[in-house]
């Protein structure tokens, strides 16, 4: 589904040089051509703590953390936000993103000494897992996006699935599309030779997919297949989303759209939701607390990561209100306490 996208493009950018040319894709905004009672609807499900926005302040004691959420693909509208984080990025102390230059350099040295993390070395392949319809509908996939099937025959199911979730329309494969909020901050910090640490371990992107059981990971890739027709519609949808700070309704909107995939039932969605919530956000999020929280105490701090971990209840801004950080959407023209 298109809600991993977020979490995987550093693998994707570990297993191919370049990436693809976003400004070929135009796609439509989904959650846009939704009659109003069902957007009323689905705004009414989205509203968690901190819903809204993509940049926070969090201050306790004295100490200061400034948290942007970021969308890891290539934009011009990045410009203003850029703009607007520049005085929190020249008084930081450190930029605390999901995975630095040395952890995606590690991932990918270990990508390359162990080919079982990306592949099936024994038991049946793909095609022989899927069905013969799904196989089918998988090969024109890869076909659309320049890939030839039998590369495809060995992957790992959760790895083909994070293949899908960049559309064909964003295809031919070029470089420089990867410089989302995130690669543009780092980018700046390493001109101003501001430390760049991680918040999780370069191999925790591996751990989070192996919480997903062969059946689990199956089941995601046949949906994905249903839903490639779709895919430049998402990401379109995704990234309006975020840019209009309203990445946790995209969130909502994507749960609901299971269910209009072939098979779904409610109780299948929720479960899925449910395991995707946990293993992507929710189990990260406590973790990466400590983290930032230690980062503070020696001066002020930036951190960028995904916008889906900034709300919810078990979103990052909420887990730190419960530890007694005072939240408040970040103002670049305030005074630092």
């Amino acid at each position: 589904m298109p809600r991993l996208l977020p979490l995987t493009l550093m693998l994707l950018l570990a297993l191919v040089p370049c990436l693809a040319r976003s400004e070929t894709c135009h796609g439509q905004n989904l959650i846009a051509t939704l009659p109003p009672a069902q957007l009323t609807a689905l705004k009414a499900k989205a509203e968690v703590p901190y819903a809204h926005g993509n940049l926070w302040t969090a201050t306790k004691d004295g100490h200061r953390i400034t948290l942007a959420g970021t969308y890891h693909l290539s934009d011009p509208r990045f410009a203003p936000i850029l703009d607007a984080l520049a005085p929190a990025i020249a008084t930081a102390t450190v930029l605390l993103v999901e995975a630095g230059p040395e952890e995606e350099a590690a991932l990918k040295t270990r990508i390359a000494s162990d080919p079982s993390l990306m592949f099936l070395t024994s038991g049946p392949t793909l095609p022989e897992q899927l069905t013969p319809q799904d196989w089918d509908r998988l090969a024109t996939a890869l076909k659309s996006r320049g890939m030839l099937p039998f590369m495809a025959a060995k992957m790992q199911p959760w790895l083909v699935t994070t293949l899908l979730q960049m559309p064909a329309c964003l295809f031919p494969l070029a470089p420089g599309a990867d410089q989302g909020l995130d690669k543009q901050l780092m980018a700046q910090a390493a001109a101003q030779h501001l430390p760049i640490k991680a918040l999780e371990p370069y191999d925790a992107i591996l751990g989070i997919f192996g919480q997903f059981t062969a059946a689990d990971q199956l089941a995601m890739l046949s949906q994905t297949i249903a839903a490639d027709a779709q895919s430049g519609d998402m990401a379109a949808t995704l990234a309006d989303s975020y840019f209009a700070g309203e990445s946790h309704l995209f969130y909502a909107y994507s749960a609901q759209a299971m269910l209009a995939l072939p098979g779904m039932t409610q109780a299948e969605a929720d479960r899925e939701n449910t395991l995707v919530d946990r293993a992507m956000i929710a189990q990260r999020n406590a973790a990466w607390i400590p983290v930032l929280e230690a980062a503070a105490q020696t001066g002020p701090v930036l951190a960028a990561f995904g916008a889906l971990h900034l709300p919810g209840a078990t979103g990052v801004l909420n887990l730190l209100a419960k530890r007694g950080w005072t939240i408040t959407p970040f103002d670049p023209h305030r005074t630092p306490p």
